[in-house]
């Protein structure tokens, strides 16, 4: 009886996310292309002398710390969407590869490149946060566009991204890039990024409701007004952050003002992480500021075991010792667990191995949380590049 009612909880805590998902897909649509002159100026912004009144100043902001892998095909896919009036800012963090140079070379042809020397890391300042201010102060544009050094853009994206912007009339908004997987790893662990975005947050509600709880983004591409960006101090509010995908919205949201998301799966990529070690380390290092947490940690273990891997454990078990009623609970919940994660192959272009190997996914993604978890409570907070903030 136990088992029975156990398996009634587990099928329960299935049941909710794939609910909620299913609905969030009527809410998370995939961008049409963007409208004619869509980008046409803004009356509410203030002019500036020097700029096409039909195509307001777009600013391309990218941090780069040892990038020299990725910085060349991240200018040429940002300059590609040339339907734009924009300047590009590359910020050099102190790079000990080849990044900066490689940034000269490619702005002698180029004007509309601008290469920043970072500086040391002040005292209380996460390094990505401080990057993206400075680039921030550096940049001339109404709409600053914050883009990861491994983010490829199509030609059309930030049109449709804009087109996007000016419809919700958030003042800042958060694409969801399609996620480029090699390893096991990669592909157990970055689909579920969409997988807890629309399991676990109603978008419906985060439209309706200002509060910072429902505030969500991704911090491979963020676009954000400038007025408005600085009103609510930006990247210098969440000084302290290693995860800006979740703080830059609360941040937003704290100082009154609305944010949104959007799938950006067909006209945007990114391969987050190249190695096993990478994905361990990358997530890690975010996890404190999201499940980890000691408010969390515990409650979302149980969530996500309970309700992502106990009913394929509990089927296994009517299996083998019969049990129709037993049976029939947990084939329920299973049909629960897998289908959001099929239909987001589909829509998402996710690895299949990554959703037949779900449950197992899920058992990695809460033991780095405890991982990391257990870091800080040590006071040994994980490392990315050289730096533990």
């Amino acid at each position: 009886m136990t088992i029975f009612f156990l398996a009634i909880v587990c099928t329960v805590l299935a049941l909710v996310p794939a609910g909620i998902f299913l609905a969030n897909l009527q809410h998370f649509k995939a961008l049409p292309p963007a409208e004619k002159n869509a980008l046409a100026a803004d009356p509410t912004l203030p002019a500036k002398p020097d700029q096409n009144p039909e195509k307001p100043l777009v600013s391309i902001l990218i941090p780069a710390r040892n990038e020299e892998t990725n910085i060349a095909a991240a200018i040429q896919s940002a300059l590609a969407n040339d339907c734009l009036s924009l300047e590009l800012l590359i910020l050099d963090d102190q790079s000990t590869d080849r990044t900066g140079a490689i940034v000269r070379e490619i702005a002698k042809a180029d004007s509309r490149i601008r290469l920043i020397s970072g500086n040391s890391l002040p005292p209380g300042w996460c390094g990505k946060q401080f990057a993206c201010w400075t680039l921030a102060l550096e940049s001339r544009g109404d709409l600053l566009v914050f883009m990861d050094a491994d983010v490829r853009l199509e030609p059309q994206a930030l049109d449709r991204a804009e087109s996007f912007m000016r419809r919700s009339t958030a003042p800042l908004t958060s694409g969801f890039p399609r996620q480029i997987t090699g390893t096991l790893l990669e592909k157990l662990l970055l689909p579920l990024i969409h997988f807890v975005l629309l399991g676990y947050l109603p978008l419906w509600k985060m439209r309706q409701n200002a509060s910072p709880a429902f505030g969500a983004g991704c911090g491979q591409l963020f676009l954000a007004r400038r007025t408005e960006y600085f009103a609510a101090d930006g990247h210098r509010a969440i000084r302290l952050s290693r995860h800006d995908g979740l703080t830059l919205p609360r941040a937003f949201r704290q100082a009154g003002l609305r944010t949104d998301l959007f799938d950006a799966t067909d006209f945007c990529t990114c391969r987050m992480y190249a190695s096993a070690a990478e994905v361990w380390t990358g997530l890690a290092k975010n996890a404190a500021e999201g499940i980890a947490n000691p408010q969390l940690i515990l409650p979302a273990s149980l969530i996500l075991i309970g309700g992502q891997v106990m009913p394929l454990v509990f089927l296994i078990w009517a299996i083998r010792w019969p049990s129709p009623w037993l049976y029939l609970i947990s084939y329920v919940g299973c049909v629960a667990v897998y289908l959001p994660r099929s239909i987001a192959a589909v829509r998402f272009r996710q690895s299949w191995l990554g959703v037949v190997l779900h449950p197992l996914g899920i058992v990695l993604l809460v033991i780095i949380q405890w991982y990391a978890f257990c870091r800080r409570f040590l006071g040994r907070p994980v490392k990315w590049r050289g730096r533990t903030a």
